[in-house]
């Protein structure tokens, strides 16, 4: 059963499926697509081409789907595409996709977005992210699956931030941060990896103690990078997580922070 206001504004070719409740003053846009389970709170605003999936909940005042801000946008097809299950709260924006890449923002599953969050187009995000309050991301980041971001910290355009990292609050992000990494704010640096964040995600004693070398090779041994990737791969076979390393190491493109 849907639950929609009658103050909502509901562009004609919306899709919203069942069991959807939308508040008052809500937007829904031009060929916008609504999953089942969401709830929409008052004066958000789902953006055109916007593909919204199952059990959302999107909170007052969030822009989720808008036109990106880029010079270079002049009306070309752009959408947002958001998994299930996230929770975006009061005022966050989360900006389509411009012609630069496929013309689409993709958000996964099960993300925590907080208040005032900012994601910038054509930006990826994966699965059990959470980005705390004031985080900013530029256009064209990627973060990886169980990233934490923390308070007031902006990300660089292109940057990617790998998985299972824990970036600390008002840290500047200009490089990519390799996985499992924790990252201090004052000054940016790489302070060690994210044990806790490990260890609540069930990854064995033998892995943690692998991931903990395989910082070492990269930040304490004074090695090149290439050299480093390759003993990363000798590690790899015995540890399949370290292979998030050296796939990351192996396409960035910023480089990574130091």
């Amino acid at each position: 059963m849907k639950v929609i206001d009658s103050r909502a504004v509901i562009h004609e070719t919306a899709e919203i499926a069942e069991n959807v409740t939308i508040g008052p003053y809500a937007i829904i846009g031009e060929n916008a697509k609504i999953g089942e389970g969401c709830n929409i709170s008052a004066h958000a605003v789902i953006g055109k081409n916007a593909i919204v999936g199952k059990n959302n909940r999107i909170f007052q005042f969030a822009s989720v789907g808008e036109e990106p801000i880029d010079h270079s946008f002049h009306g070309e097809f752009s959408q947002l595409i958001l998994g299930d299950n996230n929770i975006i709260r009061e005022c966050a924006t989360i900006h389509a996709g411009t012609a630069k890449e496929d013309g689409t923002t993709r958000i996964g599953n099960n993300n925590l977005i907080m208040n005032y969050v900012h994601i910038g187009h054509d930006c990826q995000v994966g699965n059990k992210v959470t980005l705390v309050n004031n985080a900013a991301l530029a256009g064209h980041v990627r973060v990886d699956d169980f990233a934490t971001i923390g308070v007031n910290s902006g990300v660089h355009q292109f940057c990617r931030i790998g998985a299972y990292s824990f970036i600390a609050h008002m840290a500047l992000i200009t490089q990519d941060v390799p996985p499992y990494l924790m990252v201090a704010s004052s000054p940016t640096s790489p302070c060690g990896i994210n044990i806790e964040g490990l260890k609540r995600a069930k990854f064995s004693t033998q892995e943690i103690r692998a991931i903990r070398e395989a910082y070492k090779i990269i930040y304490r041994q004074g090695l090149r990078l290439v050299d480093a990737i390759e003993k990363l791969k000798v590690m790899q076979k015995e540890i399949s997580a370290i292979e998030r390393f050296v796939t990351l190491l192996e396409n960035s493109k910023r480089g990574i922070i130091r």
